[in-house]
């Protein structure tokens, strides 16, 4: 096959891009390329490709992520999304060329024996992807020694790879919490317990955990991303539903924050007479 022009093909994932657990375009698409190299390819909850050369027994594995984010793309570059409300946003076009080159160039340079598993997988946004190949008895058929993955990075120089011994990337959690209120007439906000004020008073609160709560430099971060009530525009909501995000580098910071956030959100609820969960 002629060679992979990897720019017109990031391009081309970029334009189709699918959520987690539904990348069967996707699938299709990088199947299709890794047959063409000549490399051994299965299609599950995932795609795996299998490189083999020489004699020897061991193992590694290369692995990209395949999904996209429920994001809609506002950019007017020519290979705008055209899956409305879907995008490319988290890099995960990038990353799935990169492997396909990675897997045209050791297909066509075969210097070393062994085998190499190219890991494409699903669902990574939402955290399932890994699991659901691990179950579906990835590591037990193709018992890779070691894996390794790449994510891109925008405005790092052209041609620089960052790395460090250890530990690089902090852990996520994420959180919903759920205020209970009582709705009411906007015209009578006396009458309720209005959940959106009593949120915007847990979103405050929540800021002081990793300015007040932590020592400097622990490296924590929180984040509410969404806020769902069930108000209108001259309604009151009595039911609000605060969602998030949690970055730790350590477990023992992780679980403190969770304490932390039941603490104020409980000691909220208590102070205005609702249930916070």
């Amino acid at each position: 096959m002629p060679p992979i022009d990897l720019s017109a093909l990031r391009h081309e994932f970029h334009k189709m891009p699918e959520l987690g657990f539904a990348e069967e375009r996707t699938k299709a698409r990088i199947a299709g390329i890794l047959e063409d190299l000549g490399v051994e390819t299965t299609i599950g909850v995932g795609v795996v490709g299998v490189l083999k050369r020489g004699s020897g027994n061991r193992a590694i594995g290369l692995r990209a992520d395949m999904d996209a984010l429920p994001i809609h793309e506002a950019s007017s570059h020519d290979y705008v999304s055209q899956t409305p409300g879907v995008m490319h946003a988290c890099g995960h076009d990038g990353h799935m060329t990169m492997l396909l080159g990675a897997a045209e160039a050791l297909a066509e340079d075969s210097n070393f024996d062994g085998t190499v598993v190219f890991i494409f997988q699903p669902n990574e946004e939402h955290g399932l992807g890994a699991q659901a190949m691990i179950s579906e008895g990835l590591l037990e058929r193709l018992p890779v020694e070691e894996i390794y993955a790449i994510h891109n990075l925008p405005g790092a120089p052209v041609g620089q790879v960052s790395t460090r011994p250890g530990q690089i990337c902090s852990s996520e959690s994420l959180f919903e919490i759920l205020i209970e209120g009582q709705g009411g007439h906007a015209s009578m906000p006396q009458v309720g317990r209005d959940a959106i004020t009593i949120g915007a008073e847990v979103v405050q609160a929540l800021q002081t955990i990793v300015s007040r709560k932590l020592a400097p430099g622990a490296g924590v971060v929180v984040s509410v991303t969404e806020i769902l009530t069930d108000g209108q525009r001259n309604a009151l909501p009595g039911i609000a539903t605060l969602k998030g995000d949690v970055r730790a580098r350590v477990p023992e910071d992780r679980e403190e924050v969770a304490r932390l956030m039941r603490q104020l959100a409980e000691g909220i609820g208590t102070a205005h007479g609702v249930k916070i969960s």
